[in-house]
């Protein structure tokens, strides 16, 4: 099964180093955690926690290497080349299932070039109105899109992000014929929604708090399974029922490593990160980014991936969004 796929590096592994203690795997030389994405943001953030709290079990500095590119793909790559030993992990997130699902091309395989570690955290996403606009909730602005087809814009940071996407798979599944505007990040997006250029926005949302604490923008569901902490009076997307009653999309990261990784070395990564998560104030430091903190084996880290992939790449298909 392709699923497998995902996880026989970490399994193949074991051939190569059988002996290696867990004691003594990471005795040699610091531990660099790549991670496709700029400093200050989620995922960088996410990053940093975790890797100061794995200095001391693992007994060696754990450093974050940023390297910011379209799609990840610089950072992935750089990686998936790296000695398999578990000194060189790759940061991963929905946006690395994006990529394999959006690029033609790529110098690696996102399935078979990496050995799952663990999820580290989700973040949940809304869709947003503005305050005292023409819709109030869900139903009205579904409702106003069916008697209206083509008329509904709603607003995504950059096309091929898991937002994007989103709002796509929104359209999809709900039946509607909407227009997906695709903005230069979140901040343009928020200006074109408060300006009413826009009827309503997607996004992650940690950066849409401020403007909802404020009451400048309404968020008027969730997109997540279950609702956000953030805001528990705010439905989910599947509570409307029909269509929509299995509808879920969320963001996450987690770790992974080269393939052929000793399955030792992923088995106490895994360890250790199950661990650092576990702890209150690492939960409540991920809550304040709008984050949720949640580990997972190996393996479901793959199953997640592999899903995402697939389920993607339908939507870019359906939605006639160029492979680059």
């Amino acid at each position: 099964m392709p699923s497998r796929r995902f996880a026989l590096s970490m399994l193949a592994g074991a051939a190569l180093w059988p002996g290696a203690s867990q004691a003594a795997v990471f005795g040699t030389r610091a531990v660099r955690i790549v991670v496709p994405n700029g400093a200050g943001g989620a995922a960088d953030l996410t990053a940093r926690l975790v890797a100061e709290r794995l200095a001391g079990p693992l007994g060696q500095a754990v450093i974050i290497d940023n390297k910011p590119s379209a799609g990840g793909v610089v950072a992935a790559e750089q990686v998936a080349r790296a000695e398999p030993d578990g000194h060189t992990l790759l940061l991963v997130s929905s946006g690395t299932a994006v990529s394999a699902a959006l690029f033609k091309t790529l110098a690696f395989d996102t399935l078979k070039d990496f050995a799952p570690i663990s999820l580290l955290a989700t973040f949940d996403l809304a869709i947003v109105v503005k305050a005292a606009g023409r819709f109030d909730t869900l139903g009205a602005l579904l409702a106003y899109a069916h008697a209206n087809p083509g008329k509904l814009n709603i607003g995504t940071p950059q096309i091929g992000t898991t937002q994007n996407l989103a709002a796509e798979l929104l359209k999809v599944t709900a039946g509607i014929d909407a227009q997906v505007i695709p903005f230069n990040g979140t901040p343009a997006m928020v200006s074109a929604l408060r300006g009413g250029e826009i009827d309503a926005g997607i996004d992650i949302l940690g950066p849409l708090m401020p403007q909802v604490a404020a009451r400048a923008l309404v968020p008027l569901a969730v997109l997540g399974e279950q609702r956000a902490a953030q805001l528990p009076d705010v439905p989910t997307v599947r509570s409307s029922g029909g269509a929509l009653a299995r509808f879920a999309v969320s963001s996450w990261n987690g770790l992974a490593a080269p393939a052929r990784t000793p399955a030792a070395v992923i088995a106490r990564l895994n360890s250790e990160v199950q661990a650092v998560l576990a702890q209150p104030d690492v939960i409540r430091r991920l809550a304040e980014l709008n984050l949720v903190a949640q580990g997972s084996t190996p393996a479901q880290l793959g199953q997640r991936m592999e899903s995402d992939i697939r389920r993607w790449s339908d939507v870019i298909a359906r939605a006639k969004i160029p492979r680059q």
